[in-house]
């Protein structure tokens, strides 16, 4: 009877806890206080070689945005689609990425890839290309976007509309939280990862915590690949300690996040 009478006990905690749990307004994203979605830029030797491998041992998925015309993404197509398998999701990252050359005084933009030389229209086209080319390998119909270097116009004004027709949300590169019930969907706000420490970046996600929002990592390399480059062994770091807090922190392509948040904010409405 004693037996009987601890586990009748047991029981009636358990679902005191799961209520009190399911009832806690601070978990509002996936039933976890804070959403981390972590992305990684340009389709690189290095995201195949150093990202995706520890991101799978630990049960981590992220978010790969492509570029069309990356050599990477052309050379080692099966193991892109081997990662979308997996759940990563690859994203539209343009055609050719393009961005504002001259307008802007970036002297390494290619005179042919200069948004000052792009329409809208012409604009569009190439991120539809690309969407065709993602698709033959991943056989997705919804993923999101990444603005190349930020830009949102071409001649002729915002593409921003349009975007919104083709896709899930689109990141952007300003700096901050996002908020469950405030973010736009096609301006999603970023952390960009320029060499600061694993301190920092757990610094970041902590604030996360507190402030109930979403938070988007922007990783260009990892070990190499970009003046931006985080090393290996920092990457490493930061990913254990992302996956020994997963109770907390939901971890999980954009694509997912993005669909979460417009359903909670439809919901709303």
């Amino acid at each position: 009877m004693r037996t009987k009478a601890l586990i009748l006990v047991f029981l009636i905690f358990s679902v005191s806890a799961a209520f009190s749990f399911s009832q806690d307004k601070s978990a509002v994203w996936n039933g976890k206080r804070c959403a981390v979605v972590l992305t990684y830029d340009d389709g690189t030797d290095f995201h195949l070689d150093n990202v995706i491998p520890v991101l799978d041992s630990l049960g981590l998925r992220a978010t790969f945005y492509i570029p069309g015309h990356s050599k990477c993404f052309y050379d080692r197509m099966p193991e892109w689609r081997a990662a979308a398998v997996r759940g990563h999701e690859l994203g539209n990252h343009t055609m050719f990425h393009p961005c504002h050359g001259k307008s802007l005084g970036r002297k390494w933009v290619k005179p042919d890839y200069d948004l000052d030389n792009y329409t809208v229209s012409r604009f569009i086209d190439e991120v539809r290309v690309n969407n065709t080319l993602l698709k033959a390998v991943d056989g997705k119909e919804k993923r999101t976007f990444a603005y190349t270097c930020g830009d949102t116009s071409a001649i002729g004004g915002s593409f921003v509309p349009e975007l919104r027709k083709m896709f899930v949300a689109a990141r952007g590169t300003k700096h901050g939280l996002n908020f469950i019930d405030s973010v736009d969907l096609f301006d999603v706000k970023i952390f960009g990862v320029h060499k600061q420490s694993v301190e920092e970046l757990i610094k970041q996600v902590e604030k996360a915590g507190k402030e109930k929002a979403l938070l988007v990592f922007l990783f260009h390399g990892v070990g190499g690949g970009s003046p931006y480059s985080i090393s290996t062994e920092d990457h490493s770091k930061f990913v254990h300690y992302l996956k020994r807090n997963e109770n907390d922190i939901w971890i999980a392509p954009m694509v997912e996040v993005a669909e979460f948040i417009k359903k909670k904010q439809e919901s709303a409405e």
